[in-house]
Protein backbone atom coordinates (compact mmCIF):
# COMPACT_ATOMS: atom_id res chain seq x y z
CA UNK A 1 0.00 0.00 0.00
CA UNK A 2 0.98 3.20 -1.22
CA UNK A 3 0.75 5.57 1.98
CA UNK A 4 -0.54 8.74 0.23
CA UNK A 5 0.28 12.05 0.60
CA UNK A 6 -2.80 13.23 2.56
CA UNK A 7 -1.89 9.79 4.85
CA UNK A 8 -5.21 8.73 4.82
CA UNK A 9 -4.51 5.39 7.77
CA UNK A 10 -5.92 4.67 10.38
CA UNK A 11 -3.54 6.16 13.31
CA UNK A 12 -3.13 2.26 14.42
CA UNK A 13 -3.97 -0.05 11.44
CA UNK A 14 -2.75 -3.76 12.21
CA UNK A 15 -2.86 -6.41 10.42
CA UNK A 16 -2.04 -10.06 11.19
CA UNK A 17 -1.26 -12.72 9.08
CA UNK A 18 -0.19 -16.54 9.06
CA UNK A 19 2.16 -17.56 6.44
CA UNK A 20 2.44 -19.76 4.21
CA UNK A 21 -0.88 -20.29 2.40
CA UNK A 22 -3.41 -18.70 4.48
CA UNK A 23 -5.20 -15.26 3.52
CA UNK A 24 -5.78 -12.71 6.00
CA UNK A 25 -9.30 -11.99 6.49
CA UNK A 26 -10.65 -8.46 5.18
CA UNK A 27 -10.86 -6.15 7.47
CA UNK A 28 -14.25 -3.73 7.45
CA UNK A 29 -12.82 -0.22 6.49
CA UNK A 30 -13.29 2.39 9.47
CA UNK A 31 -14.28 5.70 8.76
CA UNK A 32 -10.60 7.37 8.12
CA UNK A 33 -10.06 11.38 9.31
CA UNK A 34 -8.04 13.29 6.11
CA UNK A 35 -5.36 15.08 7.43
CA UNK A 36 -3.64 18.15 5.22
CA UNK A 37 -0.48 17.03 3.61
CA UNK A 38 1.28 19.64 5.90
CA UNK A 39 0.52 17.70 8.94
CA UNK A 40 2.30 15.34 11.18
CA UNK A 41 5.79 13.54 11.15
CA UNK A 42 4.73 10.45 9.20
CA UNK A 43 4.23 6.71 9.43
CA UNK A 44 5.33 4.26 11.98
CA UNK A 45 5.69 0.61 10.60
CA UNK A 46 6.18 -1.54 13.64
CA UNK A 47 6.57 -5.20 11.86
CA UNK A 48 6.70 -8.63 14.39
CA UNK A 49 7.18 -11.94 12.72
CA UNK A 50 7.09 -14.67 14.52
CA UNK A 51 8.18 -18.61 13.29
CA UNK A 52 11.04 -17.46 12.01
CA UNK A 53 14.09 -20.03 10.87
CA UNK A 54 16.53 -19.31 13.40
CA UNK A 55 19.37 -19.41 11.01
CA UNK A 56 18.09 -16.89 9.53
CA UNK A 57 17.58 -14.72 12.54
CA UNK A 58 21.35 -15.59 13.42
CA UNK A 59 22.91 -14.59 10.75
CA UNK A 60 24.75 -10.86 11.06
CA UNK A 61 25.18 -10.62 7.04
CA UNK A 62 22.01 -10.95 6.45
CA UNK A 63 20.77 -8.23 8.84
CA UNK A 64 23.82 -6.19 7.94
CA UNK A 65 22.75 -6.25 4.01
CA UNK A 66 19.09 -5.62 4.72
CA UNK A 67 19.56 -2.49 6.41
CA UNK A 68 22.10 -1.53 4.37
CA UNK A 69 19.90 -1.91 1.49
CA UNK A 70 16.60 -1.65 2.62
CA UNK A 71 16.67 2.00 2.34
CA UNK A 72 17.39 2.95 -1.07
CA UNK A 73 14.54 -0.21 -1.94
CA UNK A 74 12.08 2.07 -0.33
CA UNK A 75 13.18 4.79 -1.66
CA UNK A 76 14.63 6.31 1.83
CA UNK A 77 18.03 7.62 1.88
CA UNK A 78 20.42 6.57 4.08
CA UNK A 79 22.96 8.71 6.07
CA UNK A 80 25.35 6.43 7.78
CA UNK A 81 26.21 2.50 7.20
CA UNK A 82 24.16 0.39 9.43
CA UNK A 83 25.55 -0.72 12.77
CA UNK A 84 24.52 -4.62 13.59
CA UNK A 85 25.61 -6.07 16.74
CA UNK A 86 25.21 -9.50 18.75
CA UNK A 87 24.00 -9.50 22.02
CA UNK A 88 22.90 -12.01 24.80
CA UNK A 89 23.86 -15.16 25.78
CA UNK A 90 24.25 -17.85 23.04
CA UNK A 91 21.17 -20.47 23.55
CA UNK A 92 19.36 -17.80 26.06
CA UNK A 93 16.12 -16.84 24.94
CA UNK A 94 17.51 -13.36 24.91
CA UNK A 95 20.34 -13.59 23.05
CA UNK A 96 19.57 -12.23 19.01
CA UNK A 97 21.10 -9.43 17.07
CA UNK A 98 20.31 -5.81 16.74
CA UNK A 99 20.50 -3.39 14.08
CA UNK A 100 19.89 -0.06 12.70
CA UNK A 101 20.51 2.81 10.17
CA UNK A 102 19.94 6.10 10.42
CA UNK A 103 17.93 7.47 7.27
CA UNK A 104 17.42 11.29 6.45
CA UNK A 105 13.65 10.57 6.85
CA UNK A 106 14.47 8.98 10.72
CA UNK A 107 15.54 5.33 11.26
CA UNK A 108 15.18 1.58 10.79
CA UNK A 109 15.70 -0.76 13.86
CA UNK A 110 15.56 -4.89 13.94
CA UNK A 111 15.64 -6.42 17.19
CA UNK A 112 16.10 -10.81 16.64
CA UNK A 113 15.48 -13.11 19.09
CA UNK A 114 16.18 -16.70 17.28
CA UNK A 115 15.75 -18.87 20.31
CA UNK A 116 12.38 -17.37 20.37
CA UNK A 117 12.16 -17.45 16.44
CA UNK A 118 10.59 -13.93 16.58
CA UNK A 119 12.10 -10.35 15.11
CA UNK A 120 10.44 -7.11 15.36
CA UNK A 121 11.48 -4.29 13.21
CA UNK A 122 10.53 -0.55 13.28
CA UNK A 123 10.43 1.49 10.01
CA UNK A 124 9.77 5.35 11.11
CA UNK A 125 9.56 7.91 8.51
CA UNK A 126 9.29 11.59 8.18
CA UNK A 127 8.02 10.79 4.21
CA UNK A 128 5.69 8.31 2.83
CA UNK A 129 7.49 5.02 2.19
CA UNK A 130 5.62 1.89 0.27
CA UNK A 131 4.43 0.14 3.31
CA UNK A 132 3.54 -3.45 1.23
CA UNK A 133 6.62 -3.31 -0.36
CA UNK A 134 8.16 -3.27 2.92
CA UNK A 135 6.44 -5.92 4.22
CA UNK A 136 7.22 -8.03 1.57
CA UNK A 137 10.76 -7.11 1.67
CA UNK A 138 10.71 -7.88 5.47
CA UNK A 139 8.69 -10.96 4.77
CA UNK A 140 11.34 -12.36 2.24
CA UNK A 141 14.05 -11.50 4.59
CA UNK A 142 13.00 -13.94 7.59
CA UNK A 143 10.30 -16.00 6.35
CA UNK A 144 8.08 -15.47 9.15
CA UNK A 145 4.91 -17.72 9.45
CA UNK A 146 3.00 -15.49 10.95
CA UNK A 147 3.19 -11.87 10.67
CA UNK A 148 1.80 -9.03 12.96
CA UNK A 149 2.21 -5.51 11.93
CA UNK A 150 0.36 -2.06 12.71
CA UNK A 151 1.06 1.59 10.60
CA UNK A 152 0.77 4.30 12.82
CA UNK A 153 0.40 7.95 11.58
CA UNK A 154 2.98 9.80 14.18
CA UNK A 155 2.32 13.46 15.47
CA UNK A 156 -0.67 14.26 13.77
CA UNK A 157 -1.31 17.02 15.44
CA UNK A 158 2.26 18.91 14.56
CA UNK A 159 2.82 21.01 11.32
CA UNK A 160 5.55 19.97 9.23
CA UNK A 161 6.41 23.78 8.01
CA UNK A 162 6.93 26.88 10.47
CA UNK A 163 4.13 28.60 8.02
CA UNK A 164 1.69 25.85 8.79
CA UNK A 165 2.87 26.17 12.19
CA UNK A 166 1.89 30.43 12.39
CA UNK A 167 -1.28 29.84 10.67
CA UNK A 168 -2.60 27.37 12.64
CA UNK A 169 -1.71 29.03 15.96
CA UNK A 170 -3.05 32.36 14.86
CA UNK A 171 -6.07 29.87 13.85
CA UNK A 172 -6.48 28.81 17.33
CA UNK A 173 -5.73 32.00 18.71
CA UNK A 174 -8.77 33.77 17.12
CA UNK A 175 -10.92 30.47 18.07
CA UNK A 176 -10.12 30.66 21.59
CA UNK A 177 -10.51 34.53 22.19
CA UNK A 178 -14.15 33.96 20.43
CA UNK A 179 -15.16 31.16 22.63
CA UNK A 180 -14.43 33.24 25.55
CA UNK A 181 -15.72 36.91 24.26
CA UNK A 182 -12.59 38.62 24.05
CA UNK A 183 -12.33 39.06 19.95
CA UNK A 184 -11.82 42.37 19.09
CA UNK A 185 -14.42 44.21 16.65
CA UNK A 186 -13.08 45.30 13.33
Amino acid sequence: MQVPVGLRVDPAQRRTQSHPGRAPEPDAAPEQEERPASMGFGPHLVFDGSGCPADRLGNLSLLYTLLDRLPDQIHMTKVMPPYVFRHGTPGDPTEGLSGFVLIAESHISIHTFPVRRYVNIDIFSCENFDVEDALNKLRQAFLPRQVDWKLFDRGREFPKHLASSRSIVARDRRALARSLGLEASR
